[in-house]
């Protein structure tokens, strides 16, 4: 950061990009030269998205580079775990297996594969020019303070600070602080329940107390959140000491009254970004059908789960989640606002804490003993 703040405004995107290469890079070598070669792919296809005024040609260039974006996803982060159900589904048939060796899973491709599709997207929108030069595309696509935890960084929010920024002593004072509350959130708080947490939903589950069972979900409930929090704050710290202002991506989501509140409090980026580009172009709260409105709903939380990681607890997260997101349309907003805030907010605190289990235990089979003992 002492180099960035030193350099010459003309060679700071520069610098930030070469330390952003290299935190990829020393994260996963060999993955940076497909994340540069596809990221000069489609810089150049998005710019004939922009330039070409023939519709199909627009709707080809556009499919081209969400297929190549989904793709690497797809690739990196889902192929190990849909050869391993293959496998699964073959040995119940008592066929041979399929031979794989296991991709590994590079940092930060969840956050910045969603920018790509923003990038693409509003550019189709026209929403906002493209980037003239290549190297302020990768900055936006690689730049590292959000790539382990988000928030997730929109393209129209944050061209013009890419192209032109200025930051201010008051900026890395701010930066500065932002960044050391994020900091003592992960290192004091997150990682000390951490331990608790571990201890009570990583061991014997059909051991635990019942005290040990709440114990152990109450300090994961709040690990989840200093841990994500912080490491967003973390985030939002470092890129505003370079002059950037990403989002913020969490507003008190324990105090929420309703899982429908809960998910405007809680990782806001990831909520934005999914109702924007899955739920209303399935038809938002516009569709005749209401059973289809709920539908869509409950799959837009299926997605949401599976973005989280590849694995089947984290689909179960997001479909109890989904599966409350309806009870609130249908009936439980109505019975929340009579019974009053604060025994709406133990109700809500409740039900997240719950769903915690589902996201911390892999096995179904496990996460009901959990269940049991509580």
């Amino acid at each position: 950061m002492l180099v960035y703040v030193l350099l010459p405004k003309k060679a700071k995107n520069y610098w930030a990009l070469l330390v952003s290469i290299l935190f990829y890079a020393w994260g996963a070598p060999n993955f940076i030269y497909v994340v540069l070669a596809t990221s000069l792919l489609d810089f150049y296809l998005v710019k004939a998205i922009y330039t070409t005024e023939n519709q199909n040609r627009k709707k080809l260039y556009l499919s081209t580079s969400l297929v190549l974006n989904l793709g690497l996803l797809a690739y990196f982060k889902y192929a190990n775990f849909f050869i391993e159900n293959v496998n699964l589904a073959l040995g119940e048939l008592g066929m041979a297996s399929l031979h794989w060796t296991s991709v590994a899973l590079p940092i930060g491709i969840s956050f910045f594969t969603f920018q790509t599709l923003t990038y693409a997207i509003e550019v189709y929108r026209k929403d906002h020019a493209p980037f003239e030069k290549p190297t302020q595309y990768l900055l936006y696509k690689l730049i590292f303070p959000h790539a382990i935890a988000g928030p997730i960084i929109r393209f129209k929010s944050v061209a013009a600070q890419v192209v032109d920024r200025t930051e201010t002593p008051d900026d890395r004072l701010i930066g500065l602080f932002r960044f050391s509350i994020g900091l003592a959130k992960k290192v004091l708080i997150a990682n000390v329940l951490a331990k608790q947490a571990d201890l009570y939903m990583g061991g014997e589950l059909s051991e635990l107390s019942f005290d040990e069972a709440w114990v152990g979900i109450l300090a994961y409930t709040f690990q989840i959140y200093f841990d994500f929090s912080g490491y967003s704050d973390m985030a939002i710290g470092l890129a505003r000491m370079m002059g950037f202002r990403f989002p913020e991506n969490f507003d008190s989501p324990y105090s929420s009254s309703s899982i429908t509140e809960f998910w405007r409090r809680w990782h806001i980026t990831l909520g934005a970004f999914m109702r924007d580009f899955l739920y209303i172009p399935l038809g938002g709260n516009r569709v005749s059908n209401k059973w289809r409105l709920y539908f869509n709903l409950w799959l837009v939380f299926l997605v949401s789960g599976l973005w989280h990681g590849a694995s089947w607890n984290f689909v179960l997260w997001g479909a109890f989640h989904g599966l409350f997101l309806i009870f609130d349309r249908l009936f439980l907003l109505k019975f929340l606002e009579k019974i009053g805030k604060v025994p709406a907010a133990i109700f809500t605190f409740f039900v997240v804490a719950m769903a915690w289990v589902l996201f911390r235990i892999e096995s179904w089979t496990n996460a009901k003993i959990f269940y049991s003992q509580l």
